[in-house]
């Protein structure tokens, strides 16, 4: 349904014809939104252009969400520059406007949120001097399925075509043990490399995703690259040059879900700030390296539920685990999978950056879809070489053959009951683990391994004597008592993997939760050196210089996996998982906020995703402000501005709408007077950024060169009609 557009009060006789919009996507509200990015590196004289990307505004004040790997400096991309270009006129290549930022990123799940800082010049522009810009409306990523439609906006080529549409379906989900939800969601549009870090929307026009792969530059005699400079000044543009990356058309989108906390941080402008101690680890010496490859039907927490060479016919569910040694967030991975020898699209992953740590164990796969019947071969790329492969049969009758199965860990009460939390132990002597068993033969052999660090600290060889169907728990107390570290157990039988999980043991005695973090408290000065001398507090006034928590810790061990996390208003602005970089004990670790706005904060330390601290801490009111920039609902008000003679529409004409406090007639220019504002192009078409407040009353103001301005007040938009069009004929004056 559409609006009708009522002027209630007419000044300078502003007669508005309206028109319907057609039904639908609004795509040219999409395709205002996107922007071409370059990194550049700063030359004697020019720029030298180091790799380009697509990207999105997500709000009105400069916002843009965007892949990683083509604005962080890198290998591939060691520019010092980001230059963003706009949409002026939706027919042409966009136009160099702004300088911009990175102001939150993860490199590993190749996210960036970039904000525009200054001019095209160099020139700083302030904190609200940027003109209100086109943006979309954030989506829901998480409530996406398999086949539903998908819209795919960004540049097919170098900043010279207009921006381009992609259309398709979402074919698949990929999952890996990152966040909730997929880690990936699947198409078949032909999206071009350069579109990578654009934007996919859902069947509403919200931003969904980012289409996302990963260049493999010099690393691999196959990546898409462009020579499109002469950037060893030898007069000629050829091979001799540095290669612009694009990479192999894009078939990956990042669920937007993954993005959340970063977009929400640089919303508020809040960015967190770590302690020297907890500096990113040194890039490892040797080349990244996979081992152990196995297959589960399923996984939790990032835990195989158990090891399987085959499933059976309406699989819906099977997961490729692998150790992992060396990798790096530059790292590109990819999966190949074949299915009697044919390649399989729909569960292969192509180039994409890693997203996990440096080492550990990992998994990719599939839940809730269906597994045709085959032969299935998973081979792993790293850096485009193929460094391993395993391959499983899917078919036929579910097989009652003898396995063990989720495998948690804790210790043993007095009556020998297992307690704890199934994945942290605390220092002690001995740790237990339950496990399922099933199918058991009386007097099938059966093993246990137990490492610790990756070196074998005990093992048990039996033959089995219990029941055929149950619950089995076992134990190891190693010479010297549990130490701080990693743990992993692998069952056995006949000789043949059947279960294996990990386990961490760190901090001392607490309940089901061991204690490793404590004493967490905040305060509020002006050095990390002074936070630790303040007196800490549980409320603050408003306009602080900065928020620090500091906390304690004992007994976790370096290299051990834990994760930040801070909140305000109880959604995460922050998260961050990281290996521990300083000594297993100490006091007084800190991070910290500058100039974080009102609002209640808390700070959550966590451990194999579970929780073991918080505090939290009010400032000012306790409660955000309002953002009415990143404001997303509301009326999208376009049309074009024509001269009233001849009909043809009247290029670079500004309409103001101004703000419900004032009245047209009170209008001067003021900042804060102007809600939004729109310039036509050179057909006369425009349209308004920022959405109108439903049920709102506005004024708008039109003046142009050569014309009678315009001017009007009472414009209501109702909240049942999302759009509305209006033209308007300005007088010759």
């Amino acid at each position: 349904m559409f609006r009708l557009l009522k002027i209630a009060i007419l000044l300078l006789a502003c007669v508005p014809l309206l028109a319907q919009r057609p039904g639908g996507i609004d795509l040219d509200r999409i395709k205002r939104a996107i922007v071409f990015i370059y990194q550049a590196e700063s030359g004697p004289n020019d720029l030298v252009i180091k790799c380009v990307s697509s990207g999105t505004l997500i709000s009105a004040d400069g916002l843009i969400v965007t892949n990683a790997h083509g604005v962080l400096p890198g290998r591939q991309c060691d520019g010092d520059q980001l230059i963003v270009s706009l949409n002026v006129d939706l027919t042409e290549q966009p136009i160099p406007k702004y300088r911009a930022e990175v102001f939150n990123a993860d490199a590993g799940l190749d996210i960036a949120v970039l904000r525009i800082t200054r001019e095209l010049d160099g020139r700083l522009i302030s904190r609200g001097g940027l003109p209100i810009l086109p943006f979309v409306e954030v989506g829901d990523s998480n409530a996406v399925a398999i086949d539903d439609n998908l819209i795919v906006a960004g540049y097919p080529d170098f900043g010279n075509q207009p921006v381009a549409i992609a259309r398709g379906t979402v074919t698949a989900f990929v999952s890996e043990p990152i966040g909730r939800g997929p880690s990936w969601f699947k198409t078949r549009a032909e999206i071009p490399g350069t579109m990578s870090g654009g934007g996919a929307y859902d069947s509403a026009g919200r931003l969904i995703g980012i289409p996302t792969n990963a260049p493999l530059g010099g690393l691999a005699a196959t990546a898409s690259c462009r020579y499109i400079a002469d950037t060893n000044r030898d007069g000629l543009v050829n091979d001799s040059d540095t290669c612009v990356p694009t990479g192999e058309f894009v078939s990956t989108v990042r669920p937007i879900s993954h993005a959340q906390s970063l977009i929400r941080g640089a919303r508020h402008n809040l960015k967190v700030n770590i302690a020297t101690a907890l500096a990113n680890a040194p890039a490892p010496l040797h080349p990244p390296k996979v081992s152990r490859l196995f297959f589960a039907p399923s996984a939790a927490d990032g835990t195989p539920s158990t090891v399987v060479g085959s499933l059976p016919n309406n699989t819906k569910s099977l997961f490729l685990f692998f150790d992992y040694d060396n990798m790096t967030a530059e790292t590109v991975y990819e999966l190949r999978v074949t299915r009697d020898g044919i390649p399989d699209t729909t569960f292969s992953l192509p180039p994409v950056r890693w997203s996990g740590r440096e080492s550990g164990l990992w998994y990719i796969g599939s839940r809730e879809q269906a597994w045709a019947n085959g032969a299935y071969e998973f081979t792993l790329l790293i850096n485009g070489t193929s460094v391993g492969s395993n391959r499983i049969v899917v078919g036929g009758a579910a097989e009652r053959r003898p396995q063990f199965s989720d495998i948690v860990f804790g210790t043993l009460d007095q009556s020998g009951a297992l307690v704890g939390n199934g994945s942290i132990l605390p220092l002690g002597d001995i740790a237990s683990a339950r496990f399922l068993f099933a199918n058991m033969p009386a007097g099938a052999p059966w093993s246990a391994i137990w490492y610790f660090g990756g070196a074998e600290v005990a093992r048990s060889t039996d033959n089995w004597s219990d029941a055929n169907h149950g619950a089995k728990v076992i134990k190891v107390a190693p010479d010297g008592g549990l130490q701080p570290g990693q743990y992993r157990l692998e069952l056995y039988i006949g000789g043949a993997l059947s279960a294996t999980s990990d386990f961490i043991v760190a901090g001392q005695p607490a309940g089901p939760l061991p204690e490793i973090f404590t004493n967490i408290r905040h305060t509020s000065v002006d050095s990390p050196l002074a936070a630790r001398a303040a007196p800490s507090s549980t409320s603050f006034p408003s306009a602080i210089q900065g928020l620090y928590a500091l906390f304690d810790w004992r007994q976790i061990a370096p290299g051990t996996p834990w994760t930040l996390r801070w909140l305000v208003d109880d959604q995460a602005f922050y998260q961050a998982t990281l290996p521990w970089l300083t000594v297993d004990s100490g006091r007084d670790l800190t991070v910290w906020i500058d100039q974080p706005p009102d609002g209640s904060y808390m700070l959550q330390l966590l451990v194999n995703n579970l929780k073991l601290a918080e505090e939290e801490v009010a400032i000012g009111i306790g409660q955000l402000p309002i953002d009415r920039l990143s404001q997303s609902e509301g009326t999208i008000l376009s049309g074009k501005v024509i001269d009233a003679t001849t009909r043809i529409g009247i290029p670079s004409v500004t309409i103001v709408l101004v703000s419900e406090d004032y009245a047209a007639s009170e209008f001067l220019w003021r900042e804060d007077q102007i809600f939004a504002l729109a310039t036509s192009d050179r057909n006369g078409d425009f349209q308004f950024a920022r959405p109108l407040a439903f049920d709102t009353y506005y004024s708008i103001v039109i003046e142009a060169d050569g014309y009678i301005p315009l001017a009007a007040d009472e414009f209501d938009f109702s909240a049942d009609e999302p759009y509305a069009d209006i033209e308007i004929a300005m007088v010759p004056g």
